[in-house]
Formats: C-alpha cells, sequence, structure tokens
C-alpha cells in the first residue's frame, strides 16, 4: 500500500513510520492493580498479534502494580497517563511509550504553562527512553483552542496537536507519534486529513473512539481506516470496541483483517456514515470502567432503541470517569455509568442518578420525549 513518508519512531522492539508495516494495538481492560489479569490480558493481545498493548495508570497503586506487570510480559507496554502527568516519572522506567492527552495536561497544575508540563514530560521520556503520543480526543479538546474554532471543532482538535508538535520540536524532542480521535468516522476522517497535510512528517496512530458494540462498532471503524489508509495515512492502529474483557484481544484480529482487505481492494463500506439515523456510541471497556455491567448496558440499549432507527438522534453509553462526563455532554442523551449508578443526561442537563436495573427504562422515557419532541418540530416547520 502507498504510505505517506513519515519519520520513524521506535518504541520498544516496534519501530513505526518510515514505511515499517502498519502496528496494531490495543488497552488492558482489567483493573491494573489486578496483576494476574492484566498480565493475562496483555500476554493475550501480544498472542493474538498485537504490536503494542496499552495499560492505564492514575495512582502510585497503579505504579507498584504495573513495574509487576512489566517483569511478566514481553509486551510493548504503553502507559496512559490520565489523571496526573506526573506519574510519568514513575512508570516511564516500566514502559516503551507514555501517551497523554492535551485536554487532561491543560487541566492539570492549570497555574503552570503547557510547554512547562510538556518539558517534563519530554525529559522524562528522552532520560527513560520512552516515546510519546500526543493523544487528542474530540471530546476533550483544550478549552483554549476550541475557543478559538467555535464553528470548527474538527479544526480545534487539529490545532491541539500542531501546536504540542510544535512544542516538542522546540524541546528537540522527536520521538513522537500523533492520534486525533473522534467517535463519528467523518470527523476523523477530516482530522487526520488535515493534519497529515500539515505535518506530513508525523506518525499517526489511527483509531475511532467509543466506536462502541460489533458490528457497528467495527463498520464505523472501517469506513475511517478504508479512507485514511488508502490515501497513505496512518502508521499504527486500534479498533475501540465495546467488548467483555476475555474478548478484548479481538480488536486485534478485527484491525488486521481490515488491513488485509484495504491492502486486497476489499473495500467493505460506502466511505461516508449516516448522520441521520440513531448513533449509539459506547466506550472501549478498560480499565477505568468502574463496573463491567456496563458492557452488558451498551449491549440493552441498543437492542431497546431499535424502533428509533430511522431518528437522527445520538446517545451515549460511557463507563469510565475520564471520558465519561466530556462525552455524554455531545450527545441528546448520555449514560455515564459510576461503580453503582448510571447518571443520565440530556446533554450537558443532568437528569438524575438511576441504579443499573432502573436506566433502561429511565431511558426510553426519555428517548420517547426526544422524539416526540422532534416530530412535532417537524410538524410546525411544514
Amino acid at each position: 500500500m502507498k504510505r505517506n513518508p513519515t519519520r520513524a519512531v521506535r518504541i520498544g522492539t516496534l519501530t513505526l513510520g518510515d514505511g515499517h508495516p502498519i502496528a496494531v494495538q490495543s488497552m488492558c481492560a482489567t483493573r491494573t492493580q489486578d496483576v494476574d489479569a492484566t498480565v493475562e490480558q496483555a500476554e493475550a493481545i501480544r498472542k493474538a498479534g498485537g504490536d503494542l498493548v496499552r495499560v492505564a495508570v492514575d495512582s502510585p497503586g497503579d505504579v507498584e502494580a504495573l513495574a509487576e506487570i512489566r517483569s511478566q510480559t514481553s509486551a510493548n507496554l504503553v502507559v496512559d497517563l490520565q489523571e496526573s502527568y506526573r506519574l510519568a516519572a514513575t512508570v516511564a522506567p516500566h514502559v516503551e511509550k507514555l501517551r497523554y492527552n492535551p485536554g487532561h495536561l491543560y487541566h492539570h497544575e492549570k497555574e503552570k504553562p503547557v510547554r512547562e508540563k510538556l518539558r517534563f514530560l519530554a525529559m522524562v521520556a528522552r532520560d527513560n527512553d520512552c516515546a510519546l503520543r500526543v493523544g487528542v480526543n474530540g471530546g476533550s479538546v483544550d478549552p483554549e483552542i476550541k475557543a478559538r474554532f467555535p464553528e470548527d471543532d474538527v479544526q480545534a482538535m487539529v490545532q491541539s496537536a500542531i501546536e504540542h508538535c510544535g512544542m516538542l520540536d522546540a524541546l528537540g524532542f522527536g520521538r513522537y507519534v500523533v492520534s486525533l480521535k473522534d467517535s463519528h468516522p467523518r470527523k476523523v476522517i477530516e482530522a487526520n486529513l488535515r493534519f497529515a497535510t500539515a505535518r506530513p512528517d508525523v506518525p499517526l496512530h489511527l483509531g475511532v473512539t467509543e466506536a462502541g458494540i460489533p458490528p457497528e462498532g467495527v463498520v464505523k471503524t472501517r469506513v475511517a481506516f478504508e479512507q485514511l489508509i488508502s490515501r497513505g495515512i496512518g502508521d499504527t492502529l486500534r479498533v475501540s470496541l465495546t467488548l467483555p474483557n476475555p474478548r478484548k484481544h479481538e480488536e486485534i484480529a478485527v484491525g488486521k483483517q481490515i488491513l488485509a482487505d484495504i491492502a486486497a481492494g476489499r473495500f467493505r463500506s460506502v466511505p461516508v456514515f449516516d448522520d441521520d439515523k440513531l448513533n449509539i456510541i459506547s466506550c472501549p471497556s478498560c480499565s477505568r470502567v468502574e463496573n463491567e455491567r456496563f458492557v452488558a448496558l451498551a449491549e440493552a440499549v441498543k437492542a431497546m432503541t431499535v424502533y428509533a432507527e430511522q431518528y437522527a438522534l445520538t446517545i451515549a453509553v460511557m463507563g469510565c470517569r475520564v471520558n465519561g462526563p466530556g462525552e455524554t455532554d455531545d450527545a441528546d442523551l448520555g449514560l455515564w455509568c459510576g461503580p453503582t449508578h448510571v447518571t443520565l443526561k440530556r446533554r450537558t442537563q443532568t437528569l438524575g442518578a438511576f441504579g443499573y436495573d432502573e436506566i433502561l427504562g429511565r431511558l426510553k422515557q426519555e428517548l420517547d420525549a426526544l422524539i416526540a419532541q422532534r416530530e412535532a418540530e417537524t410538524v410546525t416547520a411544514s
């Protein structure tokens, strides 16, 4: 396949970019402090052909567990820095790459300039032989950058990535890759096309975040990958699916199948994702999920809402505190799943917290109300 001439970035035993094969990766969905379960899943991903395995770290306890995980798996490990970029100093000795979100970096230690925080991350990465991933997410863009592009959220994502690349370049740190992810394939395509035009030298990690449950989640991802990889864009990828923990490694098989199909010219989807039908987004199961019933709930929401397929509404089912608030803010109806209760939202308005056994009925009430409202608006407009 034609490939963009991105520069080479080494990550452990793997090299991305510069014509190297497109790497396929996944993320552990187990609790990081459950060392045995996390090692088992990391090894399952590696044995399925996963080139990189991502693990979330949110606390000193996770850091301690990560050191033990490192000793029991030969996988190339990526740590996902979320709540505190300062943890980079203690996790870097145990991993091959550090992933940070520019939006989250903005919010942590707000009194410090972003450039200063990024200097710290670059120093830690350099001292520990690690690469960096600048992981821009459509649901958590730096608010100052987002305010500059009120009518173009895709450009806000692109600008965030470009500015962070510029800061890393100025620091003399070039061992980084970039990802620009969103739950909508069209935005993923557009963001990566724009960024690749502006910075064709930077290796790109592709993914549709919160793609959801198979097969719809696979279709959304395939649409984005077909349009980008066929244009030479993409050096590594992840298929982010809502799956039970024992099936997490299946993301690797799906990713490899999509790559094989693109290489053989087997395009299975029309490169446009419908905006005029019901869209259910759900985050991939990961170690930040606070109740594994979230996966079953996402499947139940999909089954219950079949009757509403012809309505252009978005329902978000989110399983963690990191992406839950932002992603549900953008949905017509959002379910933010906590340890014991599910917070139901109508865009930014919180409607209440409900038990897992009662949330489905409450969601249906709100969905029916939205449908009635849309139909009334249609009648009035006509």
